[in-house]
């Protein structure tokens, strides 16, 4: 990198154009304050690239491709389903394209903003060395500096994994053929909802996960619940089970595993690494500005989102925590309230709703049951099959359950998982109960429409008085 000829001052600098940084820096810029928004990769973030919207969409293909070959249980006849990958990749790329494209003309055209397209890293506490990607340099400092860089998938210590090709959450989404048989290592959000889409396309799945349940941070019926479905879909499920080595046969690769069974080798034609994220801030230079992170390099902050550096905040995933889109956003929700708003607005509190998009859905928000007992608190429990869910029975999706934890002392929602049919959709009707303090019991008598799913939550608080 080049040295910086001057040192150009702004009153703030966003670090990343995420969905925290985008809308901070074009609200910090609509406020009056001159600002400068670096983006080394991608405008829009992980969410939009790599993250939420193309993996959405190609999960929608694949529900397409499941429903099609079950079209026979509804009675509708269809011929022989095939994916044709190319065309779900150009759909995914077009959309992504569209995306990242608006978000970043809606950048440019904003006015007191400079979009900056380069690495960046700290020389000092409020002074920030930007490596554009044409080969110059600039210096920009202000005293007001907000970092939202992101994380990046990380590659689990396992012998030979360097020398075998591997796919990873964006990758993934690049293939132009279906892959005859994925072999994927985690048993997480992104493994799951990559693995249910590749069966679905065709490929033979086998996931390997070394925790003794697939979703290690859900109820284990939960998590039983979601391996039985996959299952169910034929894949192939290792729990509690650790691979070891890697290696190449010919056009395959070669993933050795152990647990309490013993040794295998298992073989794919491709394998996805989907063992959890590291954050991007190991190029930051963060002690240059004395910002502390944890052993994990994740920035620490405090409850509104400022690190021990005066003046620096971290949103996002780069902070540690829930890592969401809607919670990096409402991350922006604190600075702008705090910042711009002359409010009080902190982290304390908050509920983390989120989805993953398996099919069928897993809508969750608030507590776990396993969490509130381990917080000593008196709770009541109620559970509805969805194959007792009207709806669902119509349909004929039918599989998991609704689950809602209720304080037994002051009747209101602690937490639920919906495991069903749209599952983010009615988890969000319960968030908004919660939100509003609504007791369970006012939901249980509530009147909604028929047939709705939302309409199965009378059954689901009546299961839990009977």
């Amino acid at each position: 990198m080049s040295t910086p000829s001057a040192t150009e001052k702004y009153d703030a600098i966003v670090i990343g154009t995420g969905q925290a940084g985008q809308p901070l820096s074009k609200a910090l810029a609509g406020a009056g304050w001159k600002t400068a928004v670096i983006e080394r990769a991608s405008v829009g973030g992980s969410c939009i690239n790599v993250g939420c919207t193309p993996t959405k969409t190609m999960v929608a293909a694949a529900r397409v491709a499941y429903l099609a070959r079950r079209a026979a249980d509804y009675g509708v006849k269809t011929g022989a389903v095939s994916v044709d990958m190319e065309v779900v990749r150009k759909r995914k790329r077009d959309i992504v394209r569209d995306w990242s494209g608006g978000t970043q003309r809606s950048l440019e055209k904003t006015e007191g903003l400079d979009l900056i397209l380069g690495d960046a890293r700290f020389t000092g506490p409020h002074t920030v060395d930007v490596a554009l990607n044409d080969g110059s340099a600039r210096r920009l400092s202000a005293e007001k500096i907000f970092i939202n860089s992101g994380t990046r998938p990380v590659r689990p210590p396992v012998d030979g994994l360097d020398q075998v090709p591997t796919l990873d959450n964006a990758s993934i989404m690049e293939l132009g053929e279906v892959p005859e048989h994925l072999l994927v290592m985690g048993g997480g959000y992104i493994g799951l909802e990559f693995g249910q889409m590749f069966r679905r396309f065709g490929s033979e799945v086998t996931i390997v996960q070394r925790d003794g349940q697939l979703l290690p941070r859900e109820d284990a019926d939960v998590a039983e619940e979601v391996a039985k479905i996959f299952r169910e879909d034929g894949i192939e499920v290792l729990l509690s089970t650790t691979a070891f080595r890697a290696a190449r046969n010919g056009d395959d690769v070669q993933l050795s595993v152990r647990n309490s069974e013993g040794e295998r080798t298992l073989s794919g034609s491709h394998l996805l690494v989907a063992a959890g994220r590291a954050p991007n801030s190991d190029t930051l230079d963060l002690e240059s500005a004395g910002i502390e992170t944890d052993e994990r390099g994740f920035i620490k902050v405090n409850e509104r989102l400022e690190t021990s550096a005066p003046g620096v905040y971290a949103l996002g995933d780069v902070k540690g925590g829930p890592a969401f889109t809607h919670i990096s956003y409402d991350d922006f929700r604190i600075i702008r309230t705090n910042l711009l708003e002359g409010g009080d607005a902190t982290t304390n509190g908050r509920l983390v709703p989120y989805t993953v998009f398996i099919d069928p859905q897993l809508g969750r928000v608030g507590m776990t049951e396993s969490e509130a007992l381990a917080q000593g608190k008196n709770i009541r429990v109620g559970k509805l099959p969805m194959s007792h869910v009207a709806r669902a029975i119509e349909v004929d999706e039918q599989r998991g359950f609704m689950k809602a934890v209720v304080d037994a002392d002051t009747g209101q929602i602690l937490g639920c998982a919906v495991l069903g049919l749209e599952g983010g959709e009615v988890m969000s009707v319960l968030q908004m109960a919660m939100m509003g303090k609504v007791p369970y019991a006012a939901i249980k008598d509530g009147t909604f429409a028929h047939p709705t799913l939302a309409e199965s939550l009378n059954n689901l608080f009546m299961a839990m008085d009977a």
